[in-house]
């Protein structure tokens, strides 16, 4: 006749209530076929939401920025890839191991319940480890025998791991029992080595890939940086990476950006340095046809023809000087002449100069800043600063609408006139060159040159529209290092119209349009 074997389980896998059947076909040693067994239920719910029925609001969570970073990506794949192959190779392992050893006390246990069904067919002695209904034989398995199935199954006597095997007798249960326990610390064993292996393969590749991809990401950091001082006009900046230059190297994908850049760069050089020779070359060439044209101009009978031929040789002649003064600007040819100046005796006579109704004012200093002297001290260059406010204010009487006022509040000083203001586009690019808004409203040079030599003499040149309506500009002067030095007085003479005054002028300003609509 036939008996089915109960299965088996592993040392701590098993609870009370839950056991594998391991079912057979042969009375003594046979081979196990199948497993079949009860385990125990666990507890399953249900996510409720509120007695609304409205799901709760999830919060959004702001992450750190450096967890945008290529370097923590990579490390975070890395480490989430590590991680899965370890677990799946320890799994492997783990099922294996406990496979095979749990196979070898199977047969160990069968074997000694076959000699212990011998010895009870025979009415001999019972082999230790064996008998009818033994103390601590589980339940299931105690069942399981006497409804005629005979089974194995891992389970603990007295604290201790074993291997029971039970087979029915006479409506009882004859059963056997081996230890489990060396089976078992093998297993655990196996467990702590994979963990530990596992734990230190990981930490070891997430190292080797962050310095890896630290290496790439710091050459890209490299090419952002360059990319940059190209943005803020360092033609000259280069990445020049070694495997751009080195034909025998392969190139990676960060080189060919680099590269790349590098070629941008030097053909937008080459562009930009043959417009500014071709503007120096043009203003350069029409110089002394204009001079020749100024003089006949002069020749000339008085009348209204002659003043028209006069005034349009000057605007020309005007026009070819701005040439040259952005050509030099460009080539950052000049020498800058600094001193300390008396800011405002050199605005008013600006202010003279440009022969406009422009109002001077000086801010008050106020009981909130106590202290400031009366008497501003900048250092800068005089003639580069001149050209800047002159043109400044030629820009605000051309294309805006007056008052036009001029304030001076310490080192700032700020031209502002009650026009349509600034146009976007020179909000937000900042003056260009022979861009303008409109035909007939000049060449797009006044605020180019203003923009340049502001620069040149270490000033500050900024442009918005006030709220209520008007466009401003705002010139910020180095302070020198002694407010109270001596400043050339004889350089910026005269005392104009202040708080509210307007100072008019002599003859006319040089200085080049606005660039705004």
């Amino acid at each position: 006749m036939s008996r089915r074997d109960a299965g088996d389980r592993e040392p701590g896998r098993s609870g009370p209530g839950r056991r594998d059947a391991v079912r057979g076909d042969a009375v003594r040693g046979d081979a196990v076929r199948g497993d079949a067994g009860t385990r125990g239920s666990g507890r399953s719910g249900t996510a409720r939401r509120g007695t609304d029925g409205a799901a709760p609001r999830r919060r959004r969570v702001r992450v750190p920025a450096w967890t945008a970073t290529l370097t923590w990506k990579a490390a975070l794949f890395i480490t989430v890839m590590c991680c899965a192959l370890a677990a799946l190779l320890g799994a492997l392992v783990h099922t294996g191991m406990t496979r095979e050893t749990v196979g070898q006390s199977r047969e160990k246990a069968l074997a000694r319940l076959a000699d212990a069904t011998v010895a009870y067919q025979t009415g001999e002695a019972m082999p230790p480890g064996s008998g009818i209904d033994l103390p601590g034989l589980p339940a299931g398995l105690r069942a399981l025998a006497v409804s005629g199935e005979r089974g194995t199954l891992v389970g603990n006597l007295a604290g201790h791991p074993v291997m029971w095997a039970a087979a029915p007798a006479d409506g009882r249960a004859l059963a056997a029992v081996v230890d489990y326990g060396q089976s078992a610390r093998t297993i655990d064993n196996l467990d702590r080595a994979i963990v530990g292996s596992a734990l230190l393969a990981i930490a070891a590749t997430v190292l080797v890939g962050a310095f890896a991809v630290t290496r790439v990401t710091r050459r890209l950091h490299q090419t952002a940086r360059v990319a940059r001082r190209i943005g803020a006009g360092d033609l000259d900046a280069r990445v020049a990476d070694p495997r751009t230059t080195d034909p025998s190297r392969p190139q990676d994908e960060v080189a060919i950006v680099a590269g790349a850049l590098d070629t941008m760069a030097a053909t937008l050089q080459r562009k930009l340095q043959t417009e500014q020779r071709f503007t120096a070359d043009v203003a350069h060439e029409l110089r002394t046809p204009l001079t020749g044209l100024s003089a006949a101009a002069e020749l000339l009978p008085p009348g209204r023809p002659s003043e028209l031929v006069r005034d349009r040789v000057r605007a020309m002649r005007a026009l070819t000087e701005d040439l040259l003064e952005i050509s030099r600007l460009d080539a950052r040819t000049e020498r800058v002449d600094l001193a300390v100046y008396e800011l405002v005796p050199l605005v008013e006579r600006v202010v003279r100069a440009s022969g406009t109704e422009t109002a001077v004012r000086i801010a008050d200093p106020g009981p909130g800043r106590p202290g400031r002297p009366a008497r501003v001290r900048v250092e800068t260059d005089l003639r580069r600063l001149e050209r800047v406010l002159g043109n400044l204010v030629a820009n605000a009487h051309k294309h805006g609408r007056p008052p036009v006022v001029l304030t001076v509040d310490g080192p700032v000083v700020t031209v502002r006139d009650h026009g349509p203001g600034f146009p976007e586009y020179l909000l937000t690019d900042g003056p260009q060159r022979f861009r303008t808004e409109g035909a007939g409203r000049g060449h797009g040079l006044g605020l180019t040159i203003a923009a340049g030599q502001a620069e040149a003499i270490g000033a500050e040149l900024a442009f918005r529209n006030a709220p209520d309506g008007g466009a401003m500009a705002r010139v910020v002067l180095p302070e020198p290092p002694d407010p109270n030095g001596c400043a050339p007085d004889d350089d910026a003479p005269g005392d104009g119209a202040r708080d509210g005054g307007t100072t008019g002028g002599g003859g006319g300003s040089e200085s080049g349009p606005r660039e705004e609509g």
